[in-house]
């Protein structure tokens, strides 16, 4: 190979950095596996001031580089030690920097602790989605509770804090302890059969869920789904008081309220006496304020009534003048009317008289004498009128009258059987009788022959 060839195959070489091959290590390392659960023991723990934490993982044979930034640890309820045994769950990853396989932490927990965890979680999941924890299921606790019953154990410390804050709070709120065992192998069932007992007792307005605080593996009972259920299917508002403040139980989410603490679960259930005798003083002043007041009106108003009364002789007197006004108004009244009457009756009387019967029919006969004379007359005219008329009549009838012409000598031939007018000899036939009238009298003659 000459110079030239070495030359090219030199200058044709893919030749890393380091910074490059740390990042590439990194990329293969994180593509190549997923978030992983490691279980191992803490060593080498530190904590600089930017709040992350650095530490080793390690086993009997190996260990390898950890780190968890702020944002992930402080959501922990706890800080880990060296020595401590831990389950976490993680990102594969290389810091570059350095050139160093690490694993990047983001959730932590005790892993004596982790199994149980991963049950409360999956219980806790399990009970939402079936609506146990759904707050309009929750019901609401007295505002004076008649009776308050506390299941919890009756020889520890939560039965004394709760009797305490109940009578330095109320004294005369009755209590009844159902004592039952917070923990252990059947803890959770006793629990569970002594609400049952409560409920059917009937005893008790609320109940109070209680015990002092503890690990988590302490605390189990109350995370159990037997108690769960029975809590949600109480009829009695119950408030559980479980553990310290920064514990949570599957109770807490399924009771009607959680309180914090054992103490603060009977301040909840329990009226303040001293904040109830406030405002029962508070309301006792205003319902004094009140009647004064009422009292203040109604004086100021029965002095006001008292000013506006008269005296019985003022007001007899007042009385008295109002009766001869009265009387005074009333004949002049009579006297107006009578006047007024009479001046009616007069224009009547007036009216009457222009209407009396005797004058009309005094008119009436003049005009009937009228009536009649003209009747008379137009009469009389009418008479003669007609009887010229009539004579004119008679002369011009009796000029065309049949009458006439028989008084000349002429006679009228009739049929004897139907008196139908002969007018020629066809209508004729011998045999045959004829009436013939005369200007004076009727014959009938029998018809011997006909001639046309």
């Amino acid at each position: 190979m000459n110079n030239t060839d070495t030359e090219t195959n030199f200058n044709n070489r893919d030749i890393y950095t380091i910074s490059r091959l740390n990042r590439e290590v990194r990329t293969v390392l994180e593509g190549s596996f997923p978030l992983i659960w490691l279980e191992a023991e803490v060593s080498n723990f530190s904590c600089p001031a930017s709040g992350h934490w650095y530490f080793s993982l390690k086993d009997e044979a190996a260990q390898v580089r950890c780190a968890m930034f702020r944002n992930q640890n402080r959501l922990l309820r706890f800080r880990p030690e060296n020595g401590m045994q831990v389950l976490v769950r993680a990102h594969i990853g290389l810091y570059e920097a350095r050139g160093e396989f690490q694993i990047i932490i983001e959730h932590m927990e005790e892993a004596g602790n982790g199994a149980l965890q991963r049950a409360f979680d999956q219980l806790k999941l399990k009970l939402h989605k079936e609506g146990m924890f759904d707050p309009l299921h929750k019901k609401l606790i007295p505002s004076l509770p008649h009776c308050v019953g506390v299941i919890t154990s009756a020889t520890g410390a939560a039965i004394h804090d709760i009797i305490t804050t109940l009578n330095r709070r109320f004294p005369a709120l009755p209590v009844i302890i159902y004592p039952v065992a917070v923990q252990g192998e059947g803890a959770a069932k006793e629990i569970s059969d002594m609400i049952r007992t409560a409920e059917n007792r009937k005893e008790c307005d609320v109940l109070i869920l209680a015990r002092g605080g503890g690990s988590l593996e302490d605390l189990w009972a109350f995370n159990e789904e037997i108690l769960a259920r029975a809590i949600y299917e109480c009829s009695i508002p119950i408030v559980s008081g479980i553990g310290h403040e920064v514990d949570f139980t599957i109770a807490d989410f399924v009771a009607d309220y959680r309180a914090p603490t054992p103490t603060a679960a009977a301040e909840m259930v329990s009226p303040d006496q001293y904040s109830l005798l406030q405002q029962l003083q508070q309301q006792q002043a205003k319902i004094t304020s009140l009647i004064q007041r009422k009292l203040q009106l109604s004086q100021q108003k029965l002095d006001w009534l008292n000013k506006r009364l008269p005296h019985p002789v003022r007001k007899l007197h007042d009385i008295a003048q109002r009766l001869d006004e009265t009387e005074q108004r009333l004949i002049l009244a009579q006297s107006h009317t009578i006047k007024h009457k009479q001046a009616e009756i007069k224009l009547l009387y007036n009216s009457l008289r222009q209407h009396n019967p005797v004058h009309k029919l005094e008119k009436i006969k003049l005009r009937q004498v009228e009536l009649e004379t003209r009747l008379h007359n137009v009469t009389k005219f009418t008479l003669q009128q007609k009887h010229l008329e009539l004579q004119h009549a008679a002369h011009n009838l009796h000029a065309v009258s049949p009458l006439a012409t028989l008084n000349r000598g002429y006679a009228i031939i009739t049929r004897q059987d139907n008196n139908k007018l002969i007018q020629s000899s066809a209508q004729l036939k011998p045999g045959q009788k004829v009436l013939n009238r005369l200007a004076k009298g009727k014959f009938v003659s029998i018809i011997e022959s006909i001639e046309p």
